[in-house]
């Protein structure tokens, strides 16, 4: 290498450094405001929560830290996407006001969460509620709206975002490499690329920001998400968004090249995950590739297992404690398919498999 492109190579790393520095930054002190008014983990009353595996080795949460950023770096570098823009000058406005919004909310977020009251949505939610599932109705992490209103759509990403410390869509790109590792040499024009629980459309922008010309579906089951992702991805006029539940979809049999699901499967009840991977497998064409992003679990790195203890004390996940131990590997191949890699981008762990020929 050139002493030019060595040069270019070291700017645009003290670039990233810098950006992502910042980003992080930003939304950790969103995180610990939100956490200065809260009540905190335990209601008023009840004995301190103790994790049964022990207290987290905060050294090693720092280490993995690191280790997503380097790796995403990486990946940047070895062109499976380009560098992330994030809180451009532009975008700072509404920055604010989404960091506002978080603000405001977070005092709600504590007083479900001091009343152990998950279900409030069900309350707000009178029309159609026969279409939705029961696990479905209830106030994942404790959020206003559950997956049922407008504001939780556009709240969301801040949230996700504050509550990782600014490394959200950083774990993603880990997903995202992997639909470029795939992708590399093919026509993208003659993929399609089904997003599982899409939500509110921005993983699937960060896709075609990088493969624009991809045509993709997003499923997910949320009239407000749905609607949101739709008017996110308006530019692309091959993508496509429909309101439907991941363990029934209406899509063809074998007519995605690829899948993916993100943070999808701690959200749902033991009974349903293998439901929505037979979906999942049918869609898929021999020869698909299946990217499955969601938290890490007990044992992938065991000197945090009691962080991941604290999560559903905390909020409201009622099917996370159950996904810490369920096997990925055992449910996938019964589900027929064949693992190819695993790699863990901090809290995420990313596996990818294919359904054979």
């Amino acid at each position: 290498m050139g002493l030019i492109d060595q040069a270019a190579k070291t700017a645009g790393r003290a670039r990233y450094a810098a950006a992502q520095g910042l980003r992080t930054a930003w939304y950790a002190a969103q995180m610990q405001a939100a956490r200065s008014q809260s009540g905190g983990f335990d209601r008023p009353g009840e004995p301190e929560f103790r994790p049964s595996r022990g207290r987290p080795d905060t050294s090693e949460l720092r280490k993995a830290y690191l280790r997503l950023f380097v790796q995403d770096l990486a990946n940047v570098e070895a062109g499976l996407y380009p560098p992330p823009k994030d809180l451009r000058p532009a975008e700072l406005p509404g920055a604010l006001k989404s960091a506002q919004a978080f603000l405001r909310d977070a005092a709600e977020v504590n007083r479900r969460r001091l009343a152990r009251d998950g279900t409030e949505v069900r309350s707000q939610v009178p029309e159609g509620t026969n279409r939705y599932p029961a696990y479905y109705l209830q106030n994942f992490h404790y959020q206003s709206g559950g997956w049922f209103t407008d504001d939780s759509a556009e709240l969301y990403d801040t949230q996700v975002e504050a509550l990782f410390s600014g490394t959200a869509d950083t774990m993603r790109r880990a997903a995202l490499a992997e639909i470029s590792r795939e992708l590399k040499g093919r026509d993208q024009r003659t993929q399609r690329l089904l997003d599982v629980a899409c939500g509110n459309g921005r993983f699937l922008e960060k896709v075609l920001g990088v493969f624009p010309k991809l045509p993709v579906t997003g499923l997910d089951l949320s009239p407000s998400y749905t609607d949101a992702a739709r008017a996110r991805l308006l530019p692309w006029r091959q993508a496509d968004v429909i309101q439907d539940a991941a363990e029934t979809m209406t899509l063809d049999s074998a007519s995605q090249d690829i899948a993916v699901s993100i943070f999808l499967f701690h959200e749902l009840p033991p009974k349903i995950r293998p439901q929505v991977l037979a979906e999942i497998f049918r869609t898929l064409k021999p020869g698909g590739l299946f990217v499955l992003a969601d938290s890490v679990q007990f044992g992938d790195y065991p000197a945090m297992d009691g962080l991941l203890e604290y999560f559903p004390h905390g909020f409201h996940e009622p099917y996370y404690k159950g996904y810490l131990e369920w096997s990925i590997a055992e449910a996938l191949d019964q589900a027929g398919f064949v693992k190819e890699r695993e790699t863990l981008a901090f809290l995420t762990k990313v596996t990818t498999w294919r359904r054979p020929r």
